[in-house]
């Protein structure tokens, strides 16, 4: 048998990889989405298996009495661990609190941190410095910013908490031992914390504003006020209802400086829903209960992000021409 060298040395090399991926006979669109798919697929696969299947996962254990300690007695009980959340107490108050704390927490920041937008929205020097020095907050962690909460307020050593003791401001068990107080200081550490970054996403938002949209409105004779109310805040209200949004789904999930400062106490005074989920998971090993809890802090976020993003594209819908 002879071999036709000839032919052989004719004959086209096989295709690589990228050109079998990629053919060059194909549409460049076609080509383009391929390419975007196999680009994104590695992190699709991420969110799925580290996301998307323990959520799922952790919906199925809602509906079964599943304690580790007990793994004999495990059955399914349809919707009886949701139904705790509102006959248990301190799941009952756990609602209450997290509900309390994102309402009061993030009205707090907005207000706050949209004023200091406004201060902020000139482009000079000294604001430049301003702004730099209201990321230190932003920048620790807020377990850190818990221990150093705990270690101002001591009512026994603490800078504040035992001067705020001496002059009668605050009971003997300091700010974060009494129930009447405890959860609006941890309302307070979190305004400290998050104020600038709410500020900061504002500041942006106003910095998108055209500055000839304002002069000319002052050409017109508006004033201050009018320019801020016909202009400002109706250009602002997606950059508005976005800083919201954000900051609504963290304070929903607010663990860690609870977690180092009062624990969910006095007397589940911040007991908030994370830490009633870590109780019930990783100190009882109530898995239901604690997947139950989860489940129920999803369903809260979707119905947020629903709410808002309906909002904004209502908003655009109106005020598109």
């Amino acid at each position: 048998m002879t071999i036709d060298t000839a032919a052989v040395a004719a004959r086209p090399p096989a295709p690589g990889l990228l050109a079998r991926l990629f053919p060059p006979d194909e549409p460049l669109e076609a080509r383009r989405r391929l390419f975007l798919i196999l680009l994104t697929l590695p992190a699709c696969l991420y969110v799925a298996v580290f996301a998307v299947y323990p959520a799922v996962r952790g919906l199925g254990y809602a509906f079964f009495r599943y304690n580790l300690l007990k793994p004999q007695r495990n059955a399914f009980v349809g919707l009886a661990n949701f139904e705790k959340l509102w006959t248990d107490p301190s799941s009952h108050a756990a609602i209450v609190n997290t509900l309390t704390f994102m309402a009061s927490a993030v009205t707090a920041e907005f207000v706050v941190g949209f004023a200091l937008a406004l201060l902020l929205w000139r482009d000079r020097g000294f604001n430049r410095v301003v702004l730099a020095l209201l990321l230190v907050p932003v920048t620790v962690t807020p377990l850190a910013t818990g221990l150093m909460f705990r270690g101002l307020l001591t009512p026994d050593y603490g800078p504040i908490g035992y001067f705020a003791r001496t002059l009668g401001i605050s009971a003997e068990r300091g700010f974060l031992g009494t129930p009447e107080t405890a959860l609006a200081t941890i309302v307070v550490m979190d305004v400290w914390q998050w104020t600038p970054l709410v500020a900061l996403i504002l500041l942006a938002g106003l910095k998108a504003i055209p500055a000839s949209v304002l002069e000319a409105a002052a050409v017109d004779g508006a004033t201050a006020l009018q320019r801020f109310v016909t202009i400002v805040v109706p250009m602002m209200v997606p950059t508005m209802l976005l800083a919201l949004l954000l900051r609504l789904i963290d304070a929903s999930m607010v663990f860690d400086t609870i977690y180092v400062t009062t624990n969910g106490g006095p007397n589940d005074a911040t007991n908030v829903l994370m830490i009633r989920a870590v109780k019930e998971g990783l100190e009882f090993f109530n898995i239901g209960t604690a997947a139950a809890i989860s489940a129920f802090m999803l369903a809260l976020v979707g119905v947020l992000a629903t709410a808002f993003f309906l909002l904004i594209d209502r908003y655009e819908r109106t005020v598109a021409p």
